[in-house]
């Protein structure tokens, strides 16, 4: 669904075309996502114990330079068990799921529970960025956080109860994020305001800001962000799609940096978004988790909409992604996220095999007339042909294939590699 009533803010410093560009593919290339999962130890465990295993089980690399033998720079005391700091790299589905899938099975062997007391942080970094980020880019970045935070808030959502959605609002909060607009102040000045508020401590805002750097008119570098609100998911498909739903926002707020500074909505809606982040993070539940009993069915759904709103503006980026299904599992979460699937009875290796499904990456589905076929494609042995027609018919003689089978075929490499018509070359071509 389109985004409703969109505003956007005029700015003197937007983006051109070729600059957004460039940007868009600067970012893409050096943007690393990290994240810090914190999990508890099982029953009857103490935490020295359950820190250890983990330890010897995960065999961090002890370097952000080393990626070792699961991407796990340390395992450190948490305050409701252990942090697990995994290394950002770039962002590829099928090696974060294996990656994410590694480091989980050894976590559900060892018994760890994803409790409310445990959150999951994603920081998105740029290692060897030489030049600084134009700040219309993160102002764009920090009020699309601020327009979607009841949905963010939901879609990563990990509680077990209807009354429990969510961990509490404490360690993520928003409270300083809803009052802050790029309209009104520099992303400088936000920063700096941040770090004095007493109403919630800079490392524990909504979206962290705290490990940017800014140059004299504005720009940042180093350009380091820290994604906040997400609860502890070990679910590895749903945290590499997530991912890729932090590196979709950061490139859609290059394109929007084209037109000025998109804007959180008209006074009401604002005024409802900011009731719904309050019913969904405060800090009125038991123990570590937020009171969501007031969340009706009805706000579901409410949340459900945002959720594909958001999700079909960001639509366009993931097309950016080769041999990527975050999209199709982040609509899946967005009708039922995980807070919701465990309300239903589902255990966390019931979710990662509903999501994984959705992900259809079986390798084993190629076949050798399949290698076959690819390899004609890929080295393009069989060019200079008139129509699409007339290829698929020599395709299917040279490979004894029936039309049907063919297209078949041709349907799978679609999916895998992106398969178009080449006029110049008179030839299909892979797109990727």
């Amino acid at each position: 669904m389109p985004m409703k009533d969109p505003i956007v803010l005029h700015r003197k410093d937007t983006l051109q075309p070729v600059e957004a560009s460039y940007w868009k593919d600067l970012l893409y290339r050096v943007i690393k996502i990290g994240t810090e999962l914190e999990v508890a130890p099982p029953k009857g465990c103490d935490r020295p114990t359950f820190e250890t295993s983990i330890r010897l089980a995960l065999q961090p690399s002890g370097s952000l330079d080393l990626l070792g033998a699961n991407g796990v720079l340390d395992v450190t005391p948490e305050h409701c068990g252990i942090e697990i700091r995994i290394i950002g790299r770039q962002p590829h589905f099928r090696a974060l799921q294996h990656q994410y899938g590694t480091i989980m099975d050894v976590l559900m062997e060892q018994g760890a529970r994803a409790r409310p007391t445990c959150g999951l942080h994603f920081h998105l970094l740029t290692p060897g960025l030489a030049e600084p980020v134009p700040e219309i880019i993160l102002a764009n970045l920090w009020n699309l956080t601020r327009r979607y935070a009841p949905e963010l808030k939901f879609l990563t959502s990990c509680g077990d109860s209807r009354q429990s959605l969510c961990r509490r609002r404490q360690y993520n909060s928003h409270l300083e994020m809803v009052w802050h607009s790029p309209g009104l102040e520099s992303m400088q000045e936000i920063q700096e305001n941040l770090k004095a508020s007493r109403t919630v401590p800079e490392h524990q805002n909504f979206l962290n800001l705290e490990h940017l750097g800014f140059t004299e008119n504005g720009a940042i570098h180093p350009f380091h962000l820290e994604f906040r609100f997400p609860d502890a998911d070990i679910s590895p498909t749903s945290v590499t799609a997530k991912t890729f739903l932090f590196l979709a926002m950061v490139l859609k707020s290059v394109d929007l940096a084209q037109y000025g500074v998109i804007h959180v909505g008209k006074v009401y809606p604002w005024r409802r978004k900011i009731e719904l982040i309050n019913l969904l993070s405060n800090n009125d539940g038991n123990l570590a988790a937020s009171d969501t009993s007031l969340i009706t069915d009805e706000i579901i759904e409410e949340l459900r909409q945002g959720c594909y709103e958001l999700l079909d503006l960001l639509g366009p980026t993931f097309e950016r992604f080769q041999d990527n299904p975050a999209l199709d599992i982040l609509l899946a979460l967005a009708e039922h996220p995980v807070s919701l699937l465990l309300c239903a009875g589902y255990d966390w290796m019931e979710i990662e095999a509903l999501l994984a499904g959705r992900a259809n990456l079986d390798d084993g589905g190629v076949d050798q007339l399949d290698r076959r076929l690819m390899q004609r494609v890929e080295l393009g042995e069989w060019a200079g042909i008139a129509s699409v027609e007339s290829w698929k018919w020599n395709a299917a003689r040279e490979l004894t294939l029936t039309p049907q089978d063919l297209e078949r075929r041709l349907e799978k490499l679609r999916t895998l590699r992106g398969l178009r018509w080449d006029e110049r070359q008179g030839t299909m071509v892979f797109s990727n």
